[in-house]
């Protein structure tokens, strides 16, 4: 499946505004768009990029990847792709910027938003580089002067955002045969949706005659609490966070945390949620779920169970049994499952490359813009014209047995280079045809746009220099789990919290938070 960085309240403190020296120094730049940057096309170059990848997903040779070979004809580089498996991103990224010997240019920053990067010198400073006059395809298609300002942290222009998907597709998804074997209708309110995990453990919802099936199950990644839960909705939490008029409500931190645990203790009581769900990671939560070990997960992803999408959920459980049907549904009726989207994961560029070679970062920024463009977003999302799909005006019809042949059969390696823009083709004015795509994926795709997003908070979010969001967060897991696992109550967690707040520097980021968030809401 197409890899989704996904925002989640451990990473918004990678969120961020920008103060108004920042904004003239912009400002003047943006000005001279009569002096735009160029770089030598015929200069070659080695240029080193280093991004993450799916577990499942990797680049194939040379010769078989046709992006590389393209960008490296069309700017003349020599180009180095690092694509690191997930998990292991953060420590080998670490391991070069330790040695002094980091990429051109890095994807994500980690839970403080860069700020340690940027004590350590390790990022440039973008303004030379990331402009309307050198990206144009970037700020006229997917992101605005406005947008990137708020992005920026303590007068700093050292990170900008990915382009990423405005529409939202967090939702349930259930199994509707085991629904219509057992003669229930799909749950639309939470009372019904724990009366249907009931029946998924107990009442044989396979038909096989064993008790073998859970109701539902999440990804705790032997760490913490999981924002897969229900239960936060049901206590008015929303994913990730939300500005309810009068302060900032935050899903994993708010006040109402003991609650959500309580409930949810109450259907691991109940023996209806699978007990191994607290070590998933989401890929163990999706095989569980294929293997028909459960009957409700989370997806997060437009094609999470598209017939067309060759590796979803749908697809995969069907594999194993025919009769297995996937759909997206929301167990709290017509309520919102989370706030708006916002920018998530940014790029960044080396300081040592700014400093020794500043021509290099010139060329990634025309690289990148390029991606941005309607040439190289349709070369890393769906490969070459007349052999991967068809084009008519703004219509592109795919051609699935060469993709299949191509590119899924070669690593899925369209993934890794989709790394920078999100599928959304209305963006670029491109409508494109998947002759996979059936009538159930588009019954799919109008129930996930019919789940209300509430509004977000208004403005992108940074914690004060030098202040640990992750030492925050790992204490914060640390106790919800203790709440779970020894307390088995969330009756602690006031104290818990209070704890957090004063002892771990919460009281600090939060107030920063919530100074940005006034600050949006006084300049509407």
């Amino acid at each position: 499946m197409k890899r989704v960085m996904i925002v989640s309240i451990a990473s918004m403190a990678i969120l961020g505004g920008i103060a108004a020296a920042f904004l003239m120094k912009l400002d003047l730049f943006v000005r001279r768009e009569d002096v735009p940057l160029q770089s030598n096309p015929g200069e070659r170059m080695s240029l080193h990029i280093f991004v993450s990848r799916p577990d499942s997903d990797s680049l194939p040779a040379p010769s078989l990847d046709f992006v590389k070979q393209a960008i490296e004809t069309k700017f003349g580089v020599r180009l180095q792709v690092t694509a690191t498996a997930e998990g292991d991103y953060n420590t080998q990224l670490q391991a070069l910027l330790a040695a002094n010997d980091p990429p051109d240019m890095w994807l994500g920053l980690g839970s403080d938003g860069g700020a340690s990067y940027a004590l350590d010198n390790a990022l440039a400073d973008m303004t030379l580089f990331v402009s309307p006059s050198t990206m144009p395809n970037y700020f006229k298609y997917w992101m605005n002067t406005e947008e990137l300002r708020q992005y920026q942290f303590h007068n700093k222009f050292m990170r900008a955002p990915i382009p990423y998907d405005k529409q939202s597709n967090r939702a349930y998804y259930i199994r509707k045969d085991w629904l219509d074997r057992l003669g229930l209708p799909i749950p639309d309110t939470y009372d019904a949706y724990v009366r249907t995990l009931h029946v998924f453990t107990f009442g044989d919802p396979d038909g096989n005659g064993k008790n073998d099936t859970y109701g539902f199950t999440a990804s705790g990644g032997g760490s913490s609490l999981s924002t897969d839960w229900p239960e936060y909705v049901k206590n008015g939490l929303l994913y990730p966070a939300y500005y309810d008029g009068k302060k900032l409500v935050i899903m994993q931190m708010d006040e109402r945390v003991g609650h959500v645990v309580d409930d949810i203790l109450k259907v691991m009581n109940a023996g209806v949620v699978e007990p191994d769900w607290f070590l998933n990671k989401r890929n163990d939560t999706v095989d569980k779920a294929v293997r028909g070990k459960v009957g409700v997960v989370l997806g997060t992803t437009a094609d999470f169970a598209y017939d067309s999408n060759p590796n979803s959920l749908q697809t995969r459980s069907k594999a194993i049994d025919p009769h297995a049907n996937w759909v997206p549904f929301n167990p709290f009726g017509h309520e919102p499952l989370q706030a708006a989207v916002m920018p998530g994961s940014p790029f960044v560029f080396s300081n040592n490359a700014a400093g020794l070679n500043p021509d290099k970062l010139k060329r990634l920024a025309e690289i990148l813009d390029w991606l941005c463009g309607e040439e190289g977003f349709l070369l890393t999302h769906y490969g070459l014209e007349g052999k991967h799909y068809t084009r008519q005006g703004n219509t592109i019809t795919l051609i699935p047995s060469a993709i299949e042949n191509d590119i899924v059969k070669q690593g899925r390696f369209l993934d890794i280079w989709g790394f920078f823009t999100p599928i959304s083709p209305q963006v670029l004015g491109l409508k494109v045809i998947d002759p996979r795509m059936t009538a159930r994926d588009e019954t799919i795709a109008r129930t996930i746009a019919g789940i209300p997003v509430h509004e977000g908070v208004g403005t992108t979010l940074t914690p004060p220099l030098g202040v640990s969001v992750e030492t925050m967060r790992d204490k914060q897991n640390e106790l919800q789990v203790r709440m779970l696992f020894t307390d088995k109550s969330g009756r602690n967690w006031p104290e818990y919290r209070k704890e957090i707040m004063q002892n771990y520097n919460g009281d600090e980021i939060f107030r920063q938070y919530e100074i940005k968030i006034r600050e949006a809401h006084e300049g509407k």
